[in-house]
């Protein structure tokens, strides 16, 4: 059996000190959102709290789907070099971005510097890794990068033809190999996922690349929202499944904000044909200050015999 955990959304807080300068862009918005919203959200403490309770159901791996910092100051980017080298070594964890990491141009360059032992495959290549693959015994992990930078006011993804081909690629390679095959991605892929400022241009695309290779299970970030979707595969449905925010604070009532800070915890057993995967979820109920035990199901895998799903 393979435990994978995970998280997304972290938004590691409080911002570092850093350049006035440094909002000469579009990051001057961020930083307005942040000090009126998110900063009242968003809880060192909580993201604490909720790392301890996964780490202490001893996963064999850790998945990170995007947004560890809030507005890609390099004061941020270093912070969270450090927060990584604390978290876990490199081959335990793996991180791919989020639009807030690709915030402005010259993002990706300088995270891709800072946290690539983080995010780059078995077999590390030069420049940009993504998408890349690593496999752990029976699981084979692709990271895929959704991140761009965009204009003010958008916080849209992409997923364009290169990165399609080559995760196709990576897809068919890992299910000749017999693996359980496990997507990250920070956009959400399905349909009316977001809305329109938020959406991951290109979604029809990567939709189109499962329905043709398949996977076993796609994990999603951004939304900052339980989320339990499916996409066509060429067997049958494929789990879409996203987390709230890491270090969201727990909110009073079920009406009223995004939920508090939760993560997946995935138990993949059996083989190819007959794979059996386990979700339980754990985190901030509402009005709750203590870390719980959310929901325990059985994803259904498609294409499989396991004989008690």
């Amino acid at each position: 059996m393979f435990k994978l955990a995970h998280i997304s959304d972290v938004h590691l807080g409080p911002l570092p000190p850093f350049k006035r300068s440094a909002l000469l862009s579009k990051r001057v918005l961020g930083y307005a959102n942040w000090r009126l919203n998110r900063k009242g959200d968003l809880h060192s403490g909580v993201l604490g709290n909720l790392i301890d309770h996964t780490l202490a159901t001893n996963p064999d791996h850790l998945a990170i789907t995007g947004d560890l910092v809030n507005l890609a100051l390099p004061e941020e980017i270093e912070l969270i070099h450090q927060w990584l080298t604390g978290l876990g070594a490199p081959e335990d964890i793996s991180v791919i971005p989020g639009n807030h990491d690709t915030y402005v141009p010259g993002a990706l360059r300088r995270i891709i510097e800072r946290w690539k032992p983080w995010m780059q495959g078995d077999k590390p290549v030069a420049g940009n890794p993504f998408p890349y693959r690593r496999d752990r015994g029976a699981v084979a992990l692709i990271g895929t990068n959704s991140g761009r930078a965009t204009a003010p006011f958008l916080a849209t993804g992409s997923w364009r033809a290169q990165q399609d081909s080559d995760t196709s690629e990576m897809l068919q390679r890992a299910k000749a190999d017999g693996q359980f095959r496990v997507v990250m991605i920070h956009h959400p892929p399905f349909p009316n996922a977001t809305a329109q400022h938020k959406r991951l241009i290109g979604a029809k695309r990567f939709r189109r690349m499962i329905a043709r290779e398949g996977a076993e299970l796609i994990l999603h970030g951004h939304t900052h929202i339980v989320s339990d979707e499916r996409i066509d595969g060429p067997d049958g449905p494929v789990p879409v499944i996203g987390v709230p925010s890491a270090s969201h604070g727990p909110r009073l009532t079920p009406s009223i904000g995004r939920p508090g800070a939760r993560y997946n915890l995935f138990e993949i057993s059996g083989n190819q044909g007959a794979w059996r995967c386990r979700q339980q979820q754990f985190g901030y109920g509402d009005g709750q200050q203590k870390i719980s035990e959310l929901a325990d199901d059985i994803i259904a895998i498609a294409g499989q015999n396991a004989a008690d799903e």
